[in-house]
């Protein structure tokens, strides 16, 4: 704490605070300050924003209530150091001269013990319930974000497409027959762009999960009108090329809303990537270590109706803390059976960031999002005469797949190049899909 001479000589003798006028005579001090200018100027700001009195502020101190949580933290910030604190009481002088600022915290030191503790005990029981909650909300964002990933759904479907993909470009090769594949790589299938730089993986695999979507419903609606007897509208497969082009671009129209919907579906574990892992993590301990320091202050106190209110909230608090501590653990589990179950081993691995898989889910999904819109956009300036020309360039693995397309009125597949080495791992056989439009799915 910075005081000059004339603050410090002031507390001990009222009468050396006045000072002496150019022509000798002298000038009598209206107010008497014993801090340092500057924080006596910022606590006087602070206690006329309040538009409370003195005694306002020492009833709630005295009850435990009666002030907000913005009153709280503000009068918590003008709390004197203990050596300004020691310098207030020591005052001998006539209470009346001190400035705005001296004078609140003269009273208040005076009439009620630690007042400043007490200010920080009410503000921690008007802030505890919101950081609660805040926990409370996580843990449930993680537990639906965690059930939304571990749904076979969608999301699945397009892993698999990248499975099925990596395996058709690396075939031939050592990595040609993975069963799985890198979880980070999501987030690079836009950096892998075809051979003729027309495309990019990304853009491929969302293009053939929609036209999927879009097929698997043309066929059951089929079939559903067929069980009902009713003569549905059919596509012959034996009609003009351009009839042909005509039914791949309506898989593409109906798939589009499907698979440009599924950030609806994840929206928890898209929320979950948001998390901060470390603040979730410490919000039990840090709540139960202050609560565990206000209670030993608590028990310093006397009886009044301080120490009534905060007990009573320090009581149903612990336990409340008690039940969060059990559910933390068992959603932290949950989190990471569900980051075992897409990358085996990650949980283990001490350098992995626990809430990762969430945040390469939202990116990837953030990707998907994008990728759909680019083709959404693509569909509208496709005309039908050149429906079903795109790039000619293939990979060997998927040349015979592209001919295969073509006479189907399927756009020919883009070649790609190797995948990387880390991309996929492990192996086994991948299927491939039906092409049929009468078998339902």
């Amino acid at each position: 704490m910075a005081t000059n001479k004339k603050s410090s000589d002031a507390a001990k003798d009222p009468g050396k605070g006045a000072a002496s006028s150019t022509n000798g005579g002298p000038v009598t001090p209206t107010q008497i300050s014993l801090l340092d200018s500057r924080k006596s100027q910022n606590i006087a700001i602070v206690l006329r924003s309040l538009a409370l009195s003195r005694q306002d502020i020492l009833d709630a101190l005295v009850e435990g209530r009666g002030l907000p949580a913005d009153v709280l933290e503000r009068l918590t910030k003008i709390a004197p150091t203990k050596d300004e604190e020691a310098l207030i009481r020591d005052y001998a002088g006539n209470p009346a001269k001190l400035a705005d600022a001296e004078s609140f915290l003269f009273h208040i030191l005076r009439a009620v013990s630690s007042p400043f503790l007490r200010l920080e005990a009410m503000l921690f029981r008007s802030n505890y319930e919101h950081e609660v909650a805040h926990l409370k909300q996580s843990l449930q964002t993680l537990e639906l974000a965690c059930k939304e990933l571990k749904n076979r759904g969608l999301f699945l479907k397009l892993l698999e497409a990248v499975l099925k993909a990596g395996n058709l470009m690396n075939a031939g090769t050592a990595r040609g027959n993975a069963q799985a594949f890198n979880l980070s790589a999501l987030c690079k299938l836009s950096d892998v762009k075809s051979t003729d730089g027309s495309t990019t993986l990304l853009h491929f695999v969302v293009e053939e999960v929609i036209r999927s979507e879009g097929k698997r419903l043309v066929v059951n609606r089929n079939h559903s009108l067929r069980r009902s007897g009713i003569s549905g509208p059919t596509l012959d497969r034996t009609t003009s090329r351009a009839a042909r082009e005509e039914r791949e671009k309506e898989y593409i129209k109906l798939g589009l809303p499907i698979v440009g919907g599924i950030s609806d579906e994840f929206a928890n574990a898209k929320k979950a990537a948001g998390i901060d892992y470390d603040v979730l993590s410490g919000t039990c301990a840090s709540l139960g270590a202050r609560l565990a320091e206000i209670k030993r202050f608590v028990d310093t106190c006397s009886g009044d109706g301080f120490v009534i209110e905060m007990r009573a909230f320090m009581g149903s608090a612990e336990e409340e803390l008690k039940a969060v501590r059990g559910e933390q653990a068992r959603v932290l589990e949950l989190v990471k059976s569900t980051t075992e179950y897409y990358q085996p081993g990650a949980s283990k691995d001490k350098g992995s960031h626990p809430l990762q898989l969430f945040v390469i889910v939202r990116d990837f999904l953030n990707m998907v999002d994008k990728a759909c819109v680019d083709i959404a956009r693509n569909l509208q300036r496709r005309r039908p005469a050149d429906a079903g020309s795109a790039s000619k360039a293939g990979s060997k693995a998927l040349s015979a797949a592209a001919d295969q397309s073509s006479e189907s009125g399927r756009k020919p597949m883009a070649r790609f190049p190797y995948l990387p080495p880390n991309f996929m791992t492990e192996n086994s056989k991948s299927d491939s899909s039906s092409d049929d439009d009468d078998e339902p799915s």
